[in-house]
């Protein structure tokens, strides 16, 4: 099937599949309710195959890159699931340690997309760990549908913890020069807000239209933050101006952009919900905010 972008798509349509990606209906449910923009010989399950995400055409950097090391490492986490597993990637050539980046997942664990966020960093000089949410559960199960369900099996409370020991597994590498930062992206968006108001240690935080933490926990905010929101995304954008406020009142240095026109998602290149100009830009404003507050 011809990729599409978000403009083929009634509004709607893309507000559906965003309560189906967030589990708020399920798989019959979104088909339910698609039918009526199944139009042109379009049937409701094709335009949910359309709107799925198509990894491999959108990988940028091959898995074997000769330019990287790459290797799935377990680490521990004793307030969370005991022992866990993400994806440790750093360029070979690399001369000395390096300043380190925790990519976070959406919520279908590390899947492809991720993983080829973390080499796209890592070629930007970082040592860089994606902590897979699912290795508890066996890891990402290879489809979407699948991975959606077994995350809403996970105990949210050891998950965190899963995710604040990440940074303390990569802040301790001899790879790394113990500056690190984390970026993540709807649910690891979520997370990388939660940890800047966690780790005093964080040297900065770029969420990509995450939820918010309650407004009180922006007080213990010590990183920087970066963050990024989708125009079309009522439902994350909605908790944001609350947030914002108590970041201001607590002093918090951050720096908040809205991306005109573009969707929930809008980073991801797998989906039609890329917004490539977005994207773009918001991948360049992380790239020097990373190199300003780890490199610096």
């Amino acid at each position: 099937m011809e990729r599409k972008t978000a403009a083929d798509f009634d509004q709607e349509l893309l507000i559906l599949f965003d309560a189906y990606v967030h589990g708020d209906i399920d798989r019959r449910g979104f088909l339910d309710k698609a039918r009526k923009y199944a139009v042109n010989g379009m049937t409701a399950a094709m335009l949910l195959d359309a709107l799925n995400p198509r990894f491999a055409e959108a990988q940028q950097i091959a898995k074997d890159d000769a330019r990287l090391a790459t290797e799935y490492v377990t680490y521990r986490s004793p307030q969370g699931y005991e022992t866990t597993r993400g994806y440790l990637v750093r360029p070979k050539t690399a001369a000395g340690k390096l300043p380190g980046i925790i990519v976070v997942h959406e919520n279908r664990g590390l899947n492809p997309h991720i993983e080829d966020i973390a080499r796209r960093f890592a070629l930007e000089n970082y040592v860089v760990f994606a902590p897979d949410a699912l290795a508890p559960l066996g890891g990402y199960p290879g489809e979407e549908d699948k991975a959606r369900a077994l995350f809403a099996t996970l105990e949210q409370p050891k998950t965190r913890e899963d995710m604040a020991a990440a940074f303390r597994f990569l802040k301790g590498r001899p790879e790394c020069t113990g500056r690190v930062g984390v970026v993540g992206f709807c649910y690891g968006g979520g997370i990388a807000h939660l940890l800047a108001t966690r780790l005093p240690e964080l040297a900065a935080a770029v969420p990509f239209y995450g939820n918010t933490p309650p407004p009180e926990a922006a007080a213990t905010v010590k990183a920087p933050l970066l963050v990024h929101l989708a125009e079309k995304d009522e439902r994350i954008n909605a908790a944001w101006p609350a947030y914002e406020a108590a970041l201001k009142t607590a002093g918090a240095t951050y720096t908040a952009h809205m991306y005109a026109g573009a969707q929930h998602g809008f980073n991801n290149d797998t989906t039609p919900r890329y917004d490539e100009a977005s994207a773009k830009l918001a991948w360049q404003r992380s790239l020097e905010f990373f190199a300003q507050h780890l490199k610096g």
